[in-house]
């Protein structure tokens, strides 16, 4: 009494199945603008920092992990140094809200 389904679970599987690409984290086709105010650059790289600390795979090319295995290579910088670079590589895309027209008083 033979189940094709007990052969499965004995351990005994073949791996038929084919290796699937690691996910490689996004960068933009252009380089993102120069960010020359001060106050935009911390707070763009500061938010890249908080998605490092989450878990976001990092966007400079010698820290990016091998696309064939996925094994990443060992961070030996901070995570805001990381972020940093990434910013003034221009590999991060921002947007900036438009500014409030100033209400003027009657």
């Amino acid at each position: 009494m033979t189940d094709d389904s007990d052969v499965a679970l004995d351990g005994d599987t073949d791996s038929d199945s084919p290796v699937l690409p690691v996910a490689m984290p996004r960068t933009p086709v252009e380089p993102a603008p120069r960010i020359t105010n001060r106050f935009l650059f911390v707070d763009v790289a500061a938010q890249r920092a908080k998605q490092l600390r989450r878990g976001a795979l990092p966007r400079l090319a010698q820290l990016r992990p091998d696309p064939n295995t996925g094994e990443r290579p060992p961070v030996t910088m901070r995570l805001e140094r990381i972020a940093m670079e990434e910013v003034e590589g221009g590999l991060i895309e921002y947007d900036v809200p438009p500014q409030k027209a100033p209400e003027t008083e009657q």
